[in-house]
């Protein structure tokens, strides 16, 4: 290869380097978007198929529009109404903490404080006034909340649009991605398999088991006589999210508060129920809706998970398991070629 040949490949790759570089830096803001999407048209692909068989003429853009109107009110409904009830439960839980007709949980932990202050003298446990202090922590903060929510909207707008255009150019899309691929098609198709997997076990045996987690914790919460049942079962909702705490994070407090200072009849009948309800979700849906996962090690993915958001944020949860995963299968590439090619020397 003369001189002029490798000057131009320097250049080009070069070139191309610094370009995909400033196209990573356009598109990273909306990554989040991006996985979204990504997560809405693989769940809801099925549905899109079905849709275009009755579509007119198989019209896959008017099929797109409909799938991607069906998910955006199933996804905005159930939203609304929820973050509702959360509103109006933490209104009621601030409005308590200033009635003067409320405070048997501060009286109830006065017996504890007195307790550890026979050792400690210089301890103090007022948790109300804490809580009373953090809720305050709102009002002077309310302009920063605001434009979170206005950006959460923005990132979820997006990625309705995104989704819409995944379900009606997707197909090209990927097929594109093979093509441009320098390794074997076969190979291509593996790994996008393995992503495809990836994405549906954790938004299927991720987020879709920690809502009917939250859900049966809820609904414990309000059998066995705890307050702000909506309140905590959305806390118990985001606890299942991380591997390695799940709804035990709250409901383990929830058995304690009940046993000290509330009816033993009910921490009795709370723990019993966290243990066969929540048990029976984990033990019998958990698998149904991991049967076509990843397969990763729990502690892999608990610091996939922890990475992932340290990383990219939030949204670091879908993707640190995505990349692990995604480096697995190109690791089992890897081997499954070394083995052909060592079966081939031995020939």
């Amino acid at each position: 290869m003369d001189l002029k040949r490798i000057t131009e490949y320097i250049f080009f790759f070069g070139l191309i380097s610094i370009v995909g570089y400033i196209a990573w830096l356009i598109f990273f803001p909306f990554i989040a978007a991006l996985v979204l999407s990504s997560i809405m048209v693989i769940l809801c692909y099925p549905l899109f198929e079905k849709i275009i068989k009755i579509s007119p003429k198989k019209n896959r853009s008017f099929a797109a529009a409909v799938t991607t109107l069906l998910v955006f009110f199933a996804i905005v409904i159930p939203t609304f109404i929820l973050s509702t009830l959360l509103v109006n439960e933490f209104v009621s839980f601030y409005k308590s903490l200033d009635s003067t007709e409320n405070f048997s949980f501060e009286q109830s932990l006065g017996g504890v404080e007195s307790m550890i202050q026979a050792y400690v003298p210089t301890f103090e446990l007022n948790i109300t006034e804490q809580v009373k202090q953090s809720a305050e922590w709102l009002a002077p903060n309310i302009g920063a909340i605001f434009a979170g929510t206005v950006s959460v909207i923005f990132t979820f707008l997006i990625a309705i649009l995104g989704s819409f255009y995944l379900f009606k150019d997707g197909k090209r899309f990927m097929e594109w991605v093979v093509e441009v691929s320098p390794l074997p098609d076969n190979e291509d198709k593996i790994i996008l398999a393995r992503l495809e997997r990836a994405l549906r076990s954790i938004a299927m045996g991720t987020l879709l088991l920690s809502i009917v987690q939250g859900t049966v914790a809820a609904i414990g919460f309000s059998l066995f006589g705890i307050d702000r049942a909506i309140l905590l079962g959305s806390v118990a909702a985001l606890g299942a999210l991380l591997p390695g705490i799940g709804t035990a994070g709250i409901m383990i407090p929830a058995v304690l508060y009940l046993f000290f200072f509330g009816s033993l009849t009910n921490a009795i009948g709370l723990t019993v129920w966290a243990i066969v309800a929540i048990a029976l979700v984990d033990n019998l849906l958990g698998p149904y809706l991991m049967s076509r996962g990843n397969n990763l090690h729990p502690f892999v993915v608990l610091l996939a998970v922890l990475g992932g958001i340290s990383v990219f944020g939030p949204i670091g949860f879908i993707i640190g398991p995505v990349v692990i995963s995604l480096l697995v299968v190109l690791i089992e590439i890897y081997m499954s070629n070394i083995a052909k090619y060592s079966v081939q020397k031995k020939k």
